[in-house]
C-alpha cells in the first residue's frame, strides 16, 4: 500500500438472529444481506487494522485456524494431484503460456500478495491488473479456460497461497486494487470496504456460500458481500468455518457448470 494515512469510514456488520447459512434461493439471499446491518468508525489505513474474528482469543485463532488451513490444503493438493497435473498439462498443450497466473491481491491488513490461479486467458490478453471483469463469452478466455471457470477448477492453486500463510481456506475472497463495483472504486461505493482486511482472505467466504458471486456491476450485492464479510469476521468460530466449507460444496454441486 502507498505510505500515506488515509482516513475512511469503516462498517461493522452487526450480529443477526435471523441469519441462516443454508438458504439457496436469490430471494433469500438477497433477504440475508438486508438483514445485515452496520454501525461505522474510523481507522487510519498506515497502521495494522484492528484483528478480527469477534471476540475470541487471538492467539487461539491464530493457532485453530492456521492448522485447519495447513491440514486441509494439504490433502487437498493430495487429492487433487492428479487433477492439478491433467490440467497442468491440457493448458501447456492447447496455448502459449505459464500454467499458472499470478496476481496482486490485498491481503491481511492490506499487504499485496502474488495469488496463484491456473491461466484461462490467451497470454497477450492476461489482465494482471484485475480491474476489468471476466463477462460471458469473454473473448480474452481460452476454449480450455472457459471450462476450467465454468467449474472453478483455475481457483485450486490457490491451496498453494493457503500452505504459504497468504490465505486461508476460508475467509473474504481477496480483491485487487482498484477494484470497481457498480463503475465506482469498491472503497468509495462501499464504507466499510477496508475493514474486510482484518482478517487473511480465503478461497471461499460466507458471502460466497451465500450466493453473492459473480458480477459487482448491481450497488446493492456489491454492498451485500461486503456486509457478509464483515459478519463473518465479527462472529468467527470453527463451527461456521466448517459451515461455510460444506454449504460452499453443496453450492458447486448445485450450480456445477455455472462460473464464468
Amino acid at each position: 500500500m502507498r505510505d500515506r494515512c488515509v482516513s475512511v469510514t469503516v462498517s461493522t456488520s452487526l450480529p443477526v438472529r435471523e441469519m441462516s447459512l443454508f438458504r439457496s434461493s436469490a430471494e433469500d439471499n438477497l433477504s440475508l444481506g438486508r438483514a445485515l446491518s452496520s454501525a461505522s468508525r474510523s481507522i487510519q489505513l498506515d497502521r495494522p487494522l484492528r484483528p478480527g474474528y469477534g471476540r475470541a482469543p487471538r492467539a487461539l485463532v491464530s493457532f485453530s485456524k492456521r492448522g485447519v488451513d495447513i491440514v486441509g490444503a494439504t490433502l487437498g493438493m493430495i487429492a487433487f494431484s492428479p487433477v492439478l497435473a491433467l490440467i497442468s498439462l491440457a493448458i501447456k498443450c492447447t496455448s502459449e503460456g505459464p500454467v499458472l497466473f499470478r496476481q496482486n491481491r490485498y491481503g491481511l491488513n492490506g499487504r499485496l500478495f502474488s495469488i496463484y490461479k491456473f491461466r484461462t486467458m490467451y497470454l497477450q490478453q492476461c489482465d494482471v491488473s484485475g480491474t476489468r471483469q471476466t463477462v460471458e463469452d469473454d473473448e480474452r478466455v481460452t476454449w480450455l479456460g472457459c471450462i476450467l471457470r465454468r467449474f472453478n477448477l483455475d481457483e485450486l492453486p490457490q491451496l498453494i497461497n493457503v500452505i504459504k500463510g497468504e490465505m486461508s481456506l476460508v475467509g473474504p475472497r481477496p480483491h485487487v486494487p482498484g477494484m470497481r463495483a457498480a463503475g465506482l472504486l469498491y472503497e468509495e461505493l462501499v464504507p466499510g470496504y477496508f475493514d474486510r482486511l482484518r482478517v487473511k482472505p480465503g478461497i471461499t467466504g460466507l458471502a460466497q456460500a451465500s450466493g453473492f458471486r459473480g458480477s459487482t456491476d448491481e450497488w446493492y450485492l456489491a454492498q451485500r458481500r461486503i456486509d457478509a464479510d464483515l459478519y463473518y469476521i465479527d462472529n468467527w468460530s470453527l463451527g461456521l468455518d466448517f459451515a461455510i466449507v460444506g454449504r460452499t460444496t453443496w453450492y458447486e454441486l448445485r450450480h456445477l457448470g455455472r462460473g464464468i
